[in-house]
């Protein structure tokens, strides 16, 4: 349940060419439902492992958890498109949305978004009830923290949407040992101290759209001067964090580091540019990169150590 916003979840065709899958898709920005199921699965799978439990044995939790997961965000990011409603007109990135384009009316994008969610946290209980639990956790910090309450009111929205953008690897791991451990809270973290400058180089291409729709976006706020220094120092947090993961092995915190020192390098960099849109669409696009290859090498590190 990142806080939101995705390129790929939210670049779709002009409204009279969409199909009814890809307004579909759009609606519960499948994007978003992918990443956030990858957190899901190396939770599940790093509890397997460290556990010395096999997932083979146990396939009722996997399917429980990650089809739970699954329908949660789906319907939670659903339910942030119902919420913003009256502001997405006023962004040209988002005009696209069903939402938007009447191509799904309010009252029946409520009602699958509810129906998502309920669904979603019978599976979730079914796996464990810390799993169900934490589902919870993610879909109130996402649909009440984040999307009605900070959002629109704090420049620290995105901080407080990082929350729920970092409990979807807890909800995997609580699946198989509910009382989680030093591995899943490292998992958090990683996911909470990832998300600001991921969110902040979005949000310095919106800016102009966040600032119409009167959303207080660090940005818009502070300028782009302030928001590079951010950036830079969430980048400097992240370094010591692979290492509450030395279980992995010396191989995973080496190439952890190295994919935190090309992060810094590129924070770094942002203070000497030319062209601040061109530097925060390669920050964004390193950050997606960064974070695919950190969750996938945990799962293959996790299968040595």
């Amino acid at each position: 349940m990142s806080n939101g916003r995705s390129l790929s979840a939210e670049t779709h065709q002009a409204p009279e060419t969409t199909t009814f899958t890809q307004d579909f898709l759009a609606l519960i920005k499948i994007g978003i439902v992918n990443s956030n199921l990858i957190t899901v699965f190396t939770g599940l799978w790093l509890a397997f492992q460290f556990s010395d439990r096999h997932f083979l044995q146990e396939l009722d939790i996997l399917v429980y958890t990650l089809v739970g997961s699954a329908l949660i965000i789906a319907g939670s990011a659903a339910m942030n498109n119902y919420i913003d409603t009256d502001i997405d007109p006023l962004m040209a990135s988002k005009k696209s949305r069903p939402t938007v384009t009447g191509r799904f009316k309010p009252s029946a994008v409520l009602a699958l978004a509810l129906s998502f969610i309920v669904i979603g946290e019978i599976f979730l209980f079914s796996a464990s009830v810390s799993a169900g639990i934490f589902g919870i956790a993610g879909i109130l910090a996402y649909v009440v923290l984040y999307s009605m309450w900070s959002k629109r009111r704090h420049v620290s929205n995105t901080i407080v949407g990082s929350i729920s953008g970092a409990i979807p690897p807890l909800i995997g791991w609580a699946a198989v040992e509910p009382a989680l451990g030093m591995g899943a809270w490292a998992l958090f973290l990683i996911m909470f101290v990832w998300q600001p400058p991921h969110f902040y180089a979005l949000a310095m291409k919106r800016t102009e759209e966040y600032r119409a729709a009167g959303i207080p976006m660090l940005p818009v706020v502070k300028g782009f001067h302030r928001t590079k220094k951010s950036m830079l120092a969430w980048v400097l947090l992240l370094f010591p964090l692979p290492f509450l993961l030395m279980d992995l092995g010396i191989g995973f915190l080496i190439l952890a580091t190295l994919l935190n020192v090309g992060w810094l390098a590129l924070a770094i960099k942002g203070f000497k540019v030319a062209d601040d849109l061109k530097w925060a669409k390669t920050m964004f696009i390193y950050s997606l990169n960064y974070m695919t290859i950190l969750f996938v090498s945990m799962i293959i590190f996790a299968v040595f150590a």
